[in-house]
């Protein structure tokens, strides 16, 4: 394992740098990849900072890659990190299942027999890799987001209203809203974290939602012909930032589907959200 921060790949891009990295996780037990761009400004001095947490079955690269978020970030002069989304390597535990095991950390800390020695995704995104990219990069803890998609926007809400004061804004894109009210979901929290389901409730966004909300504005987009709806249960979410009258937007996109061509399609409005909200 390595012992420190190691640079994969850094790139041109968009006046700023495009980087890959890794480095030794004491959450995970094992060496972890991210994803860092960091604006033109950066140069300068520390700047602000967006997280974004992908989904299922994808890495540090997927939304690196394909959801055009650097060219909008340039014009935020906002940099942007992208976590992988499980531990991975020799002696890691994972499933046959594309929703439970490696590619599939579900941001919680694993209780549970064979995930827990490394499954603690959690701490990871709240605490180890916070850490050492505020002391290697040029990014300012005081002005931090955070966004994401599907499992993504799942950890991305509920980290955020874990965390008071920690992220300025939040949003997600087809965020799985509701697990403990699907079957589906049910089945990776009962994995992970055993059959407490009191032990479940952290890591609900609608639930969550209902009990505490979010101290800042709030940004959901989610598509009408998502193949996945069903098991996203949009509705749990709107309706607890309805009754608790939480400041913030969701909105049904006609047309389109679960895909990083509907991530692209609005990721100019989220890095504008955001921005306004970091640079305030």
């Amino acid at each position: 394992m390595t012992t420190t921060l190691q640079t994969i790949s850094e790139n041109r891009c968009f006046d700023g740098v495009q980087g890959v990295y890794s480095h030794a996780s004491a959450a995970t037990g094992t060496d972890m990849t991210f994803g860092l761009f960091l604006p033109a400004e950066s140069r300068d001095g520390p700047v602000p900072v967006l997280w974004y947490l992908s989904g299922l079955t994808c890495t540090h690269e997927n939304a690196m890659v394909k959801a055009g978020a650097q060219g909008w970030a340039a014009e935020q002069g906002v940099a942007l990190v992208f976590p992988d989304t499980s531990p991975r390597g020799d002696g890691v535990a994972d499933d046959e299942a594309y929703d439970l095991g490696q590619g599939a950390g579900f941001y919680v800390n694993a209780t549970q027999k064979p995930w827990a020695p490394h499954f603690r995704m959690w701490d990871y995104v709240a605490e180890d890799l916070p850490g050492l990219l505020f002391r290697e990069f040029p990014l300012d803890a005081e002005r931090q987001a955070i966004t994401g998609h599907s499992m993504g926007g799942h950890g991305a809400l509920t980290l955020a209203m874990a965390l008071p004061g920690r992220f300025r804004s939040v949003s997600a894109f087809a965020p799985i809203c509701n697990p403990t009210g699907a079957e589906w979901g049910r089945k990776q929290l009962a994995a992970y974290l055993g059959d407490d389901e009191a032990a479940w409730q952290a890591h609900d966004a609608s639930v969550q939602m209902e009990q505490r909300g979010f101290d800042g504005p709030v940004l959901v987009d989610q598509g009408s012909s998502d193949q996945f709806l069903d098991l996203l249960r949009p509705e749990t979410l709107a309706a607890a930032m309805a009754a608790r009258r939480q400041p913030g937007t969701m909105r049904m996109q006609a047309g389109y589907d679960h895909s990083y061509f509907f991530v692209a399609s609005f990721m100019e409005d989220h890095l504008s959200f955001h921005g306004e909200a970091l640079w305030r």
